[in-house]
């Protein structure tokens, strides 16, 4: 009986010990396997990766090879095809070639200059208006302008000059003279940088042609855009937004009204904040902030945004805004402009054809807001050394420039926009 038992217990044992290793090779092969696969899917992972960055590498060098086989110098005529209301005084103008051949591409956030004859003017009236669709399709361009009404607060102000001839004069079938896409203010698609994308009211246009191009290349960039406005009433492109975030699950739209109308926005359905675009608001939504920002809207958003964001710990480098026209936004990042340093001889500006002389302090952003804070009269359009609308002759002396000019004038002449005095200056203005 007790080697019986024996024999059963030495058994056991041996049973034991062989259904241990057996499951401890089971365990190895099964942690090999799935090693093997992990390892599979994180090459799969990287090559996916990989690859992507190769197409947006390609679709970057073959917009660039576009770009400077069909662009054009000068002026431009095109047609007006379709002229499509938007809602909230706000209509987009799709422009086909008069010439019909192809046009260039751009880069997504960049503008179109326009040289408009009102019949009121003896000299054009120049304007830029931001590009607001995607950047890959050679169709047409289009622009989305807001009709600029005298404010509320001051109704007997005249209206805006160019936004009404456009939504009041021209119409589906007329022609109108422009410069080719410029501005330095765009998204560059050939990177992979999560982006945040601010857009207030009718500064939505340059971040709908930078969202548009982003989900036209398939590209998986973590993409957020706030768009900010009053209520529904100004609320454009709102099912076109719905849709793009819908069908791309790298893209977060968050739709903000200031003031929603009791009755008729509805929270969650027509916006998803009753509030303004903030920093306050990034901090409660965004993982973090770990992005690159294009802004785009009322002076005092901008400011307040690119002040905001410094504070929050974000990179000036990670930080854009677009920055021509009345929604310019002061720099308050480390200046560029000449200062006239303390002690030194005050650099004098003479306008020769208005007969005034000024002094220089490095106080203005430019000689063209020199001369508009003296009454002076300068044409002006990009206000970013684009469009060339400010080129004005120099009579005598040299200029610097705080921003990387579009092209440089001849030297007897300076943009004014983006110019600053580097002695003593006679103009011809």
């Amino acid at each position: 009986m007790d080697a019986l038992f024996g024999s059963t217990a030495v058994h056991l044992v041996g049973a034991i010990i062989m259904a241990t290793a057996l499951f401890q090779v089971a365990v190895l092969l099964f942690t090999s396997w799935r090693g093997a696969i992990f390892a599979r899917s994180q090459q799969e992972l990287s090559l996916q990766l990989l690859k992507r960055r190769v197409e947006a590498e390609t679709l970057h060098g073959q917009m660039e090879r576009d770009k400077g086989s069909s662009t054009w110098s000068g002026l431009r005529k095109f047609r007006i095809n379709r002229k499509v209301p938007e809602g909230g005084g706000i209509s987009s103008f799709y422009l086909v070639p008069h010439d019909g051949k192809e046009i260039p591409q751009f880069d997504p956030g960049q503008y179109l200059t326009f040289s408009l004859r009102l019949p009121d003017r003896e000299k054009p009236l120049v304007r830029c208006y931001s590009l607001s669709d995607g950047s890959l399709q050679r169709e047409h361009y289009r622009v989305s302008i807001k009709r600029a009404d005298p404010p509320r607060k001051a109704p007997e102000a005249p209206p805006g000059v160019s936004s009404s001839f456009f939504h009041n004069a021209l119409n589906e079938g007329d022609i109108v003279d422009v410069k080719a896409p410029s501005g330095n203010f765009y998204l560059d698609i050939s990177k992979h940088t999560p982006v945040v994308l601010i857009g207030g009211g009718i500064g939505l246009t340059p971040m709908l042609s930078m969202l548009n191009t982003l989900c036209e290349s398939d590209s998986q960039r973590e993409t957020w855009l706030f768009y900010g406005v009053r209520n529904g009433e100004e609320h454009i492109m709102r099912e076109h937004l719905a849709q793009l975030e819908a069908e791309h699950e790298n893209v977060h739209l968050q739709v903000c009204y200031s003031n929603p109308r009791d009755g008729v926005d509805t929270d969650g359905t027509d916006y998803h904040h009753a509030e303004r675009v903030s920093i306050e608001l990034f901090k409660r939504v965004l993982p973090s902030n770990n992005y690159e920002y294009y802004i785009c809207g009322p002076g005092p958003m901008m400011e307040s945004m690119t002040n905001g964001l410094r504070e929050w710990g974000v990179p000036d480098s990670d930080v854009h805004f677009e920055a021509f026209g009345p929604a310019s936004v002061k720099k308050t990042a480390p200046a560029k402009k000449k200062a006239v340093p303390a002690g030194a001889a005050a650099i004098e500006v003479v306008f020769s054809k208005s007969g005034k002389t000024l002094k220089w302090d490095g106080s203005a952003e430019s000689i063209l807001e020199l001369a508009e804070n003296n009454g002076i009269d300068i044409d002006s359009g990009c206000r970013a050394g684009s469009c060339g609308t400010c080129i004005t002759a120099l009579k005598g002396g040299e200029v610097d420039y705080i921003e990387e000019p579009g092209a440089l004038p001849e030297d007897s002449s300076c943009l004014a926009c983006i110019a600053v005095p580097k002695n003593n200056l006679t103009l011809d203005a």
